[in-house]
């Protein structure tokens, strides 16, 4: 069973499973970067390749709700930055234990490199949901050739089978969180070409008029669009398309790998971007000083796990709860805005905004002068102490 992209590594890895006695069956686990053209092509690449079979499932809401949901209560990103974009790793390999069982084999492929996170994903994940093989075609041929992609390549040409020219430049990963691009000047540490694009548009190419929409959430989760209620993966999806066309969620980043490699990508999440940045408002409005405070540590936690390749750890169960329980009150509706390569909450509204009746910050108390030069004494009275004991 070999989770299938259509892409080089998983092209490759049908023949080459093929010549060594494996009997090859592939599922592709939609979960939602592609559109109707692009799973048609990775359906008859799977069959110009000679699968026994081939089918494509509908990871979408699945994916938005085990990993999209969690992800922007935690509101984090990998070292501060990356918003794991790669996550749907552990649905694909879900899907592929799924379809595994219905054909009776124990036997799961996947094409992950051993220089890179997925693999550390893909093994973990398979490793605890049940007793299986692991096949891994390009953790075995990197032992023989320095060159991989280029051996892949020319093992696909021999046989027949032509490679799309982007493939050949970059490692391309496309889904409903959004896409990522390593390879060719990436690897190199230089700034990316023009060919380095996934769906965020180029400066020249924005629209002049700004975007206004109007995300809203119910116990922390977006549930309406400009107050149409949509279901979550389908809402992320609109999202996306309508911030990549302002270039909104485009970087490039760096990070330290699970394996100790320095990574370095090209991402784009123009969606998840947006829908972070509304649910940090409203969260930042409506949560206690302390739960903002201390919120981040528990979601750096959770990040760091899931971009390990932890998904089933039950320290992120544990730590999902806490999570859940700190959205009660985050209901509301944020206004974001952009003008192109930036998105921002210009407006929130919700009845649990912690607002005082008789004050407003720099502008009204309903308290006097002695109140606050008592709580400014006692607040730092410490540091004062310490300031007079050991004044010159």
């Amino acid at each position: 069973m070999l989770a299938f992209s259509g892409g080089l590594d998983t092209s490759f890895c049908v023949p080459y499973l093929q010549e060594r006695g494996w009997r090859v069956h592939t599922v592709f686990a939609d979960t939602g970067g592609v559109g109707a053209e692009e799973r048609a092509y990775i359906e008859s690449r799977a069959h110009e390749l000679g699968v026994a079979s081939h089918i494509t499932v509908d990871g979408g809401p699945a994916l938005w709700e085990h990993f999209v949901r969690p992800f922007v209560w935690a509101g984090e990103g990998y070292q501060g930055q990356y918003p794991l974009l790669v996550s749907d790793r552990y649905l694909i390999v879900e899907a592929a234990i799924k379809r595994a069982a219905e054909l009776g084999t124990r036997a799961i492929a996947h094409g992950c490199t051993g220089m890179g996170n997925d693999q550390v994903r893909f093994d973990l994940a398979v490793k605890a949901l049940g007793d299986y093989e692991i096949v891994a075609p390009i953790r075995e041929i990197q032992k023989e050739h320095t060159a991989v992609r280029a051996y892949e390549q020319e093992y696909l040409k021999q046989r027949g089978f032509e490679v799309r020219a982007k493939q050949q430049a970059y490692t391309i990963n496309e889904n409903l969180l959004g896409v990522t691009l390593s390879g060719g000047e990436i690897d190199r540490w230089e700034a990316p070409g023009e060919g380095a694009r996934g769906w965020c548009r180029p400066r020249s190419e924005w629209p002049s008029e700004p975007l206004r929409v109007k995300v809203g959430f119910v116990g922390g989760e977006a549930k309406t669009l400009d107050s149409e209620r949509v279901a979550g993966h389908m809402l992320l999806a609109r999202l996306n398309h309508q911030f990549a066309q302002y270039g909104v969620g485009r970087g490039s980043y760096t990070g330290d790998t699970t394996i100790g490699l320095k990574g370095r990508i090209v991402y784009e999440a123009p969606g998840l971007v947006a829908l972070l940045t509304a649910h940090r408002a409203l969260e930042e409005a409506v949560l206690s000083k302390q739960q903002n405070r201390f919120k981040p540590e528990v979601a750096r936690k959770w990040v760091e796990l899931v971009y390990e390749g932890f998904f089933h750890d039950p320290l992120k169960t544990d730590l999902e709860a806490f999570l859940a329980s700190s959205q009660r009150c985050v209901n509301g509706e944020v206004t974001l805005e952009t003008c192109g390569g930036r998105v921002d909450a210009v407006a929130v509204t919700s009845k649990h905004i912690l607002s005082a009746r008789g004050a407003t910050y720099a502008q009204t108390a309903d308290w006097g002068v002695a109140e606050a030069e008592g709580f400014i004494k006692l607040y730092g009275m410490s540091s004062t102490l310490w300031a007079e004991v050991n004044r010159k």
